[in-house]
């Protein structure tokens, strides 16, 4: 039977703390809430492993230091309305609960559901995107925050970016393995 307060511990100062993650309301954040409780029965002892756990159905939890890098870099405050595109986990919605915003967390199937317009201040993408949605352009505030990971030729980075006139730029910032969200997926296409 695995510890998992000390497999908790272990991930922040050796997997986070060593990447670059020192945010101390990140750590604090991430140190309070339980990834095994976000995992079904049969991976829970993977729960802090450096990698993504598959979840089922082609799903799966990101790797701890994505997570601390989302909510590092967005620098989430008290108060302000967070939009999450949620693996099916529910992890990164419960840590970003912690740092005292307004949750609403949709699955990557809903983002094409019509929604409020220009409302949310941060959107967290749990996983990657080869394609941005453009309906989740349309929910965000101008200048709104936006954070996921970016696919190019098979590779995933972290990347951040920000909303203007109802659009998304995005800016890769790190190589970092980050499970690929199938809804967000480029069609494939064929070229010499």
């Amino acid at each position: 039977m695995t510890d998992q307060p000390a497999a908790r511990r272990a991930m922040i100062d050796s997997q986070l703390r060593t990447s670059g993650v020192n945010d101390p309301r990140t750590l604090a954040a991430m140190l309070q809430v339980a990834r095994e409780d976000h995992l079904p029965e049969a991976r829970r002892a993977n729960a802090y492993v450096d990698r993504a756990v598959p979840l089922g159905d082609g799903r799966a939890l990101p790797a701890p230091l994505f997570h601390g890098r989302l909510l590092q870099d967005s620098d989430i405050r008290a108060g302000e309305k967070v939009l999450i595109v949620d693996s099916g986990a529910g992890y990164l919605p419960a840590l970003v609960e912690v740092l005292g915003a307004d949750v609403t967390a949709i699955a990557p199937e809903d983002v094409s559901k019509r929604g409020s317009k220009g409302d949310f201040d941060v959107l967290l993408i749990d996983g990657a995107v080869e394609r941005f949605p453009q309906q989740l352009a349309k929910r965000l505030a101008e200048g709104a925050r936006v954070f996921t990971g970016t696919v190019t030729r098979g590779v995933t980075r972290f990347a951040m970016g920000k909303a203007h006139g109802g659009e998304v730029a995005l800016v890769p910032l790190a190589e970092m393995g980050v499970p690929v969200l199938a809804e967000f997926a480029a069609e494939e296409e064929w070229s010499f």
